[in-house]
């Protein structure tokens, strides 16, 4: 074997490289996953869409726009409610229904720029009503969570 030929167990590594490339392919597999994602909705006819959009309680418009953001889109739904002091699970469990409106709005929001601004800087919880579509929403949890508060307090007195 000649000497300047490296040996199958002697890679060199480059940390550096790696990381590039990695970042890189992460880049393009999220773009594929975005682009042009329709969920599988193209894979459906009229009918099928007509009764999953139905059996969602959105209409057949809402579900199309909905599955073209692709996954994680409603994701800041959960942490704005973690900022707000409302524990998404718990709410999963107690109101899906409520949850899913939750997640239906942050995923068509505009203002998620914002949005993810106001999470990073700790200041979500003060700024939500100037950009939030579940203001409502949230304040109607955060009332709740008041209520629910005060009769376990008197309760325990």
């Amino acid at each position: 074997m000649p000497e300047n030929v490296p040996k199958s167990d002697s890679r060199e590594h480059y940390p550096v490289l790696e990381l590039v490339l990695n970042s890189i392919a992460d880049w393009v597999n999220n773009h594929r996953a975005s682009s042009g994602s329709d969920g599988g909705l193209s894979r459906c006819d009229r009918e099928e869409i007509m009764q999953i959009a139905s059996d969602l309680g959105v209409s057949a418009d809402e579900l199309r726009e909905l599955s073209s953001k692709g996954p994680g889109s409603a994701d800041l739904a959960k942490k704005m409610l973690v900022a707000l002091g409302v524990d998404p699970q718990a709410l999963i469990v107690k109101d899906p229904l409520v949850m899913r409106d939750i997640q239906r709005l942050c995923t068509t929001c505009r203002d998620k720029a914002r949005c993810m601004h106001e999470l990073a800087d700790g200041t979500a919880a003060a700024h939500f009503h100037e950009f939030c579509p579940n203001a409502f929403t949230l304040d109607a949890l955060l009332a709740g969570n008041a209520e629910a508060a005060k009769k376990d307090q008197t309760a325990t007195h």
